[in-house]
């Protein structure tokens, strides 16, 4: 699950938003984190934390990963998180009653409303997140493309990140049709969570 997914399976609340979005910005033993983060965004980073070991170990995300090619094997969790992110965004309406647009703006006026708290790598890309309006730009094969560029910039090793657009497009019915399939499983799943 990439960064949009975690945002929707969050509480709808702001703490529980910006928590489920920290977790990939925050690691370590939570208990590190008690004096910087409220209980509410901590619940929401082991949340994100239960969500991609969910993910990780689901059947149908396995078989989305196993429709990459050998040449992109090795990036394979990263190319369907953010793949997953791209189907959530055009089915957004199976999902959340909230418009995309409307549900995104809110995500980024509460970030920009909590920099003070966000981890520097995130406070750092922050401006470009919202100028280029990345959470909904997944919607697009541009803003797939894109994503997949900045992200293999950022990986130390060297990579073939940038080219994975055209794994999506080589797969792309079968990796929709196991999105659809597994979204609502890991929907059920943090419903559990949230009890």
């Amino acid at each position: 699950m990439n960064y949009l997914a975690h945002l929707l399976l969050a509480k709808n609340t702001p703490e529980s938003q910006i928590g489920n979005l920290l977790g990939d910005f925050v690691k370590g033993y939570l208990e590190e984190y008690e004096t910087i983060y409220s209980h509410e965004i901590l619940v929401g980073i082991k949340t994100h934390r239960q969500v991609d070991y969910f993910t990780d170990t689901h059947p149908i995300y396995l078989r989305s990963k196993n429709r990459i090619s050998s040449s992109h094997r090795r990036l394979a969790g990263i190319i369907i998180d953010i793949c997953y992110d791209h189907f959530l965004a055009n089915h957004w309406n199976l999902f959340c009653n909230e418009n995309l647009d409307v549900f995104v703006q809110k995500i980024y006026v509460i970030l920009k409303d909590n920099q003070e708290i966000l981890p520097e790598r995130l406070k750092k890309i922050l401006p470009r997140i919202i100028s280029e309006n990345w959470l909904v730009s997944y919607k697009n094969i541009s803003g797939i493309n894109l994503t997949f560029v900045r992200l293999s910039k950022r990986l130390k090793r060297e990579n073939n990140l940038a080219t994975s657009v055209n794994e999506l497009m080589k797969n792309y019915p079968e990796i929709e049709s196991d999105f659809l399939m597994f979204f609502p499983e890991v929907m059920n799943y943090v419903k559990t969570l949230h009890k």
